[in-house]
């Protein structure tokens, strides 16, 4: 469980979460890495949420190896840039043993999206004989998908167009927004439970993007108690969101969550 203070903008971390979103990157154009987090279950790396350049050896830095799971939210490249690292870091592996390779979780939507971008040159490697999904296990999702006992439910997000981006939940736990306006109508479903609501917003609003004035606008005082900003676009930019009075997360930052299935107080 996690409560928060928005008074003091802190975060009380309680020892009984089972989840926690460790932020390997923030995002925002003077980040050094792209928006991406890794969903952790206890201690271990459950689900990495977003692949954007630098990725894998952020993972690999923090964790020893490469993700077994990662989920895509759209096909800009700040997100899904990293995949290229990510498939010649893995294919030896998943060519000797089809079992390592690893799962990469899309919504059905973006898939012809992903095809294009990263699997239009047939010389994935420069002798051929490979395919870039050789190295992964595509499983395209629609209302969500399982890992062992978890399910985590998507969502379309209002980023660029329709269908483009979808964020994704563990419910009773977190929402993450991916890349996207406001969206009161589906925090009011996916974060009816007391869930924590990692929240793209910079200081300033644009037609992709969400500013702080529109969560203030758009969001009840209960989804605002919750929300989390990432995808700012330096730390003066956090800086300034604190002092308006959000909370941010940080690159390296390990936010526990609540205990996925139980309803916590606002």
């Amino acid at each position: 469980m996690m409560n928060a203070h928005p008074e003091t903008g802190t975060i009380e971390q309680l020892p009984d979460s089972r989840y926690a979103l460790r932020f390997l990157g923030v995002g925002g154009k003077g980040a050094t890495l792209g928006p991406t987090a890794v969903v952790e279950r206890g201690s271990a790396p459950l689900l990495q949420i977003d692949c954007p350049p630098g990725g894998l050896d952020a993972h690999v830095s923090q964790y020893g190896a490469a993700p077994r799971n990662v989920y895509l939210t759209h096909t800009h490249l700040d997100h899904i840039g990293g995949m290229e690292d990510l498939f010649h870091g893995v294919i030896a592996d998943a060519e000797e043993d089809p079992q390592k390779r690893i799962r990469i979780f899309a919504h059905a939507h973006i898939v012809p999206s992903l095809q294009e971008r990263l699997v239009a040159n047939k010389y994935i490697r420069a002798e051929g004989g490979v395919n870039f999904w050789d190295a992964f296990q595509l499983v395209p999702v629609s209302e969500g998908f399982w890992i062992d006992d978890a399910w985590f439910p998507v969502f379309e997000a209002r980023h660029m167009q329709p269908r483009f981006c979808f964020g994704v939940s563990l419910p009773g736990a977190f929402v993450y927004t991916g890349d996207t306006r406001p969206i009161p109508e589906v925090l009011e479903r996916h974060a009816a439970d007391g869930e924590t609501i990692f929240h793209d917003c910079g200081l300033r609003a644009n037609p992709a993007h969400t500013g702080f004035v529109d969560l203030l606008n758009e969001y009840s005082a209960d989804l605002l108690n919750r929300i989390i900003c990432y995808h700012y676009g330096s730390e003066t930019e956090a800086v300034r969101l604190e002092e308006h009075g959000f909370r941010v997360a940080r690159a390296g930052q390990r936010l526990a969550v609540p205990a996925a299935g139980k309803r916590v107080a606002a």
